[in-house]
């Protein structure tokens, strides 16, 4: 394989192999080839052709990746159980699939380019997905005139999933996870689209949603998520970036008099997190007590 610019760490236990680690490197696309790989660690790694095809790998458990390039058609492998994908990107018209139906933990952070296209990923109990700005899926309309609608022509990223297997790009692959954070800036296109096709979040117990759900006053997406999650325990709404630090936080919960509406009845703790109260804030906690939850300061 072309490793120019590369240095490979190994740790090795007997004469198995069971930690590869490769960074700064270009690589020449084919496959990995070992019965006892169980971690692998990408850095800053140019990948093409059909690397991450780990059918080869059936001991690989654990895959992490941080400034790759990741030019591949598709990403698969029978046995991982933790990927992790940060900072990552692909120059490709089309997206990136990826197929890991044992995954227990998922992290998606800050991938530029077309956001990748999950497939089933069943066993999930955990997951983190930020959709930073690099992303290439954002609505050319969204300040103006909101997300492309029935009553506006479509932009470009809005239009129908031409290259796409299934109904959404994210949520109905992570709908089984135990534990789920959602994050985005205003504009992204790609969580707007899977609500309208939102599957069910049978296990979801923890949810943090940032201030990209809590557009109001329609509240629209806040309300498709809670309508969709029937055993939610905590909510965490979390309206400031991740480089701040929030400077009030309320906690609520049911009335003790009134009975929820359109919500999981298992709900025993919302939290909003931020630094002033303006009228987004005031506007979310009276959408909040249509659900018959009350809130007290900390």
């Amino acid at each position: 394989m072309d490793t120019s610019c590369c240095a490979v760490q190994c740790s090795c236990a007997h004469p198995h192999l069971y930690h590869i680690e490769f960074l700064c490197a270009k690589l020449d696309g084919l496959p990995l080839v070992s019965q006892h790989l169980r971690t692998l660690d990408l850095r800053g790694v140019s990948l093409q052709g059909s690397f991450l095809d780990f059918s080869r790998c059936p001991a690989l458990e654990d895959l992490k990746m941080r400034h790759c390039q990741i030019d591949v058609d598709k990403m698969s492998s029978l046995s991982l159980k933790r990927l992790s994908i940060i900072f990552c990107r692909s120059g490709l018209d089309h997206r990136v699939s990826v197929s890991a139906p044992c995954l227990v933990s998922f992290t998606l952070d800050s991938f530029a380019g077309r956001t990748p296209l999950l497939e089933s990923m069943p066993t999930l109990e955990t997951a983190y997905v930020e959709l930073g700005r690099a992303c290439s899926d954002f609505c050319h309309y969204y300040i103006n005139r909101g997300f492309c609608g029935a009553n506006v022509a479509p932009c470009v990223n809005c239009l129908g999933y031409s290259d796409e297997s299934s109904n959404t790009v994210l949520l109905g692959a992570i709908c089984n996870a135990k534990h789920l954070e959602l994050i985005s800036p205003l504009g992204m296109m790609i969580f707007a689209r899977d609500l309208k096709s939102c599957p069910i979040f049978n296990k979801l117990s923890t949810l943090l949603l940032n201030a990209y759900w809590c557009v109001g006053p329609e509240f629209h997406a806040l309300t498709c998520i809670l309508e969709h999650t029937p055993v939610l325990e905590k909510l965490t709404l979390q309206l400031v970036s991740e480089e701040q630090v929030h400077k009030v936080e309320m906690k609520g919960s049911y009335s003790s008099t009134e009975r929820p509406t359109g919500i999981s009845e298992h709900l025993k703790l919302v939290s909003v997190k931020y630094n002033v109260v303006d009228d987004r804030i005031l506007q979310l906690l009276k959408f909040m007590c249509t659900f018959n939850i009350r809130f007290s300061f900390e």
